[in-house]
C-alpha cells in the first residue's frame, strides 16, 4: 500500500513540474514578444496606450488643477480617461503624449482673475487680490474721492481679460477730492473733506474688558451689523481692536451719543475722519472712518444729535461706523453698554 502510495506521489510531483515548466516556458515566449500595457479609452473609444497609467493620471490631474497657464484657475474636462489592462507587442510605443494632447484639446480653461468696480461698473482687471487690494488701500491713503463706491470681485471667466499693473490701476481710478475748507453752516455743524483736524485725541491701545459706571446713558450712534468685536485681533490693525464696528450704508446719519462737547475733529489717520465727544466723568466717545463731519472743536452737542455721516475713510475694508468708549483714555466694550 505504501509502495502504491510512494509510486502515486513521485509521478504527481513530476506532473506538476512539468506543467510549471510548461507555463513558464510559455510566460518566457509571451514575455519575449509582448508586454504589460494600459488602454485608455474616452467614452468607449481607445485612444491609445500607456505603460504607466499612475504617471499619466498624475499629469492630467495636475492640467485639470492649474491649467497651463499663469492665471488659469482649473480646467473643464468633460469625459475623464478609463484604464484597462491589456498584453501589447513590445515594439508598441506608449502614447502617453498625444493621450495627453487628446484630452488637452477637449478641455476648457477657467481664468481666475480680480475685477476693480467702481460703482459697480468693471474698471480694471487684475491678476490676483494683493493687487488689487493694494490698489484699493492707496486711493484710500489719496482720498480718492470714489473711494466709498470702489469694490473687488472674483472672477471666473474662459477668456482673460486685459491685466492692469497696480500704478496704472491707481491712476485709472483715482478721482481728487475737493479741497474744501472746514466751514461753518447756517445750522450750526460744519462740514469736513480736507485733511485737515482740529482738537487733540488719545488713540493708545489701552483697552479694558471690565464694565466701569460711566455715570451718563448713551443710545446708539448708528444701527446696523456688527462686523468686528472689541478686543479682536486682525491682520489689517497692529493691535487689539479698541472699538466696535458697525456696518451700514455709506452716509448714514450719525448721532451723539450722548450729550457733550467736540474734543476732535478731522483726520486721523487710520480712523480716517474721526469726531470725538467728551461728556462728564472723564468719559469720551468716538466716531471714526466718516465720510463727512457736521461739528468742529469747541462745539457742543445734544443726544440724539446729528454729528457725521458714515463713511470707509481710514484703514476701512467698507462702509461702517468704528464706535469707541473711552473712560480717562482706557477704552471699553462699547456692547456693554449700548448693542
Amino acid at each position: 500500500m505504501l509502495k502504491k502510495i510512494l509510486i502515486h506521489t513521485r509521478k504527481s510531483v513530476k506532473l506538476v513540474v512539468l506543467i510549471t515548466i510548461t507555463l513558464l516556458i510559455a510566460l518566457g515566449f509571451i514575455a519575449s514578444f509582448y508586454k504589460i500595457s494600459y488602454s485608455v479609452n474616452i467614452d468607449g473609444k481607445v485612444i491609445g496606450y500607456t505603460d504607466n497609467k499612475s504617471k499619466l493620471q498624475s499629469q492630467i490631474n495636475e492640467y485639470i488643477e492649474n491649467g497651463e497657464n499663469e492665471n488659469a484657475a482649473f480646467v473643464q474636462v468633460e469625459s475623464l480617461p478609463e484604464y484597462n489592462m491589456c498584453l501589447v507587442k513590445k515594439d508598441v510605443s506608449s502614447d502617453d503624449n498625444e493621450i495627453f494632447d487628446a484630452i488637452k484639446s477637449e478641455g476648457v480653461t477657467y481664468y481666475r482673475y480680480y475685477a476693480i468696480l467702481d460703482n459697480q461698473e468693471e474698471k480694471i482687471y487684475v491678476a490676483n487680490f494683493s493687487e488689487a487690494e493694494a490698489i484699493v488701500n492707496n486711493l484710500k491713503e489719496q482720498s480718492s474721492s470714489n473711494i466709498d463706491n470702489i469694490t473687488i470681485a472674483e472672477k471666473y471667466e474662459t477668456e482673460l481679460k486685459d491685466m492692469t499693473t497696480i500704478e496704472d490701476g491707481i491712476a485709472k481710478l483715482y478721482v481728487k477730492p475737493e479741497n474744501k475748507i472746514t466751514t461753518l453752516a447756517s445750522n450750526n455743524k460744519s462740514t469736513s473733506s480736507d485733511k485737515t483736524s482740529t482738537g487733540q485725541v488719545n488713540v493708545a491701545s489701552n483697552i479694558s474688558s471690565n464694565k466701569v459706571d460711566l455715570g451718563i446713558s448713551l443710545v446708539k450712534p448708528v444701527s446696523g451689523i456688527i462686523t468686528s468685536r472689541f478686543g479682536v485681533s486682525s491682520n489689517i490693525r497692529r493691535s487689539s481692536h479698541t472699538g466696535l464696528d458697525i456696518a451700514t450704508s455709506a452716509g448714514t446719519a450719525i448721532k451723539a451719543a450722548a450729550s457733550g462737547k467736540v474734543t476732535f475733529s478731522g483726520w486721523k489717520g487710520s480712523y480716517g475722519y474721526m469726531i470725538v465727544i467728551t461728556h462728564s466723568n472723564g468719559v469720551q466717545t468716538y466716531y471714526g472712518h466718516c465720510s463727512a463731519l457736521y461739528y468742529t472743536t469747541g462745539q457742543s452737542v445734544s443726544q440724539g444729535q446729528t454729528i457725521a455721516a458714515v463713511g470707509s475713510t481710514g484703514n476701512s475694508t467698507g462702509p461702517h461706523l468704528h464706535f469707541e468708549i473711552r473712560v480717562n483714555g482706557v477704552a471699553y466694550n462699547p456692547q456693554k453698554y449700548v448693542y
